[in-house]
């Protein structure tokens, strides 16, 4: 037997290694090739959805660096008044009911609206600039969600109630479950794009999550809590509302440029079935909201009632259907409620309630001179 010495003197020495050319016709085919921006598609890109730039879908990246610019925390905002009047009998029963009831809906609508995207739409897009823009909107939606926990948290309300409102409340529960079949679709991980059905899955989902659910089903309770906010009750709730509703509006719009984006890109998907289908999603969503604005308001209140509601989402309804190319469902309808048009900028010193500066940016996002 040998010793491990002489086994290894004895061992045949190992080849020596082929040298591997530097240039090889192989090694250069293995290198992809660089990113164009024309190459570059909303979904079923073939171009590597790592590589930012070159930008082609530019407007993604700007709405991505606004909504940054408009960032903010609900701690931010004090709640001492809001207590005060909650807790010392300054609200009429009718106007705890609207608060309770918007806490109830807002509380998991926008935890569906994370999910949508986090575990759906962000998985088929191939447009990086448009991922980056719904990364941001997942975390805002996170940032509402605590923004409505917060409030629950400051009146002292009870929690099982409030977030247990969507299996409880009929007018909640009938909103939810409309929604829930578009998000089932996109969060199935085996669902891929790819095909003219799959690929109006994804657009059907976007147009009812962008158009419906952020832009017209949260609606309602914008209208209410803000005219809370208006009549000096309520107003660091209704001040974070303001928040949300400036954040919503420019998912709705971001959700609009992708919906047209992707049909610009895709004309094959808008057929006349397909577009008779949307239209018919929104006068469902028309009279579930309709629903909920008279289970929140049976009596009139705040100056509001559930009439005005009704002609408030047909125009909400019109101007989201002709956003993305669609005939408006009822014609002649105006905006009972101008006033939210100011809302929705918060471009000013003050907001209406008077507690702190709105237009809250990041210091990188100041301008000084």
């Amino acid at each position: 037997m040998l010793s491990f010495d002489e086994d290894v003197i004895n061992r045949p020495a190992p080849a020596a290694p082929q040298a591997v050319p530097q240039h090889s016709t192989a090694a250069a085919s293995a290198v992809p090739a660089r990113v164009t921006a024309d190459d570059k598609r909303v979904i079923n890109g073939t171009t590597d959805v790592n590589q930012l730039v070159p930008f082609k879908h530019k407007w993604a990246w700007e709405k991505y660096l606004a909504q940054c610019a408009n960032h903010w925390m609900p701690q931010e905002v004090n709640m001492q008044r809001d207590i005060e009047q909650w807790k010392t009998g300054q609200l009429t029963e009718d106007e705890m009911r609207i608060v309770k009831r918007n806490l109830g809906f807002f509380v998991t609508a926008d935890s569906l609206a994370a999910n949508n995207i986090v575990l759906g739409t962000y998985r088929q897009i191939t447009s990086p600039e448009c991922r980056q823009f719904l990364l941001r909107q997942a975390f805002d939606e996170a940032i509402h969600t605590h923004a409505y926990q917060y409030i629950v948290e400051s009146l002292g309300l009870d929690e099982g109630e409030v977030f247990n409102a969507y299996n409880e409340i009929k007018s909640i529960r009938d909103k939810d479950q409309f929604l829930m079949p578009f998000i089932d679709v996109l969060t199935d991980p085996a669902f891929k794009t790819g095909t003219l059905a799959n690929d109006q899955a994804l657009l059907r989902s976007i147009i009812v999550f962008a158009c419906i659910m952020e832009g017209l089903f949260f609606y309602v309770g914008f209208v209410q809590i803000l005219a809370l906010g208006r009549q000096n009750k309520m107003t660091g709730a209704a001040e974070q509302y303001q928040y949300i509703l400036r954040d919503e509006s420019m998912h709705c719009n971001f959700g609009i440029d992708l919906i047209n984006t992707i049909k610009m890109e895709n004309p094959q998907l808008w057929t006349e079935p397909f577009k008779a289908e949307i239209t018919e999603l929104f006068r469902k969503a028309v009279e579930l909201e309709y629903a909920y604005a008279e289970d929140t308001m049976p009596r009139g209140v705040l100056g509001l009632n559930a009439a005005q509601f009704k002609e408030y989402l047909r125009f909400i309804a019109n101007r989201r259907m002709q956003q993305i190319g669609l005939n408006e469902l009822f014609p002649g309808v105006s905006n009972p409620f101008p006033w939210m048009s100011e809302m929705i900028d918060l471009k000013k010193e003050k907001n209406f309630f008077e507690t702190r500066v709105t237009e809250y940016q990041t210091g990188g996002a100041l301008s000084w001179d």
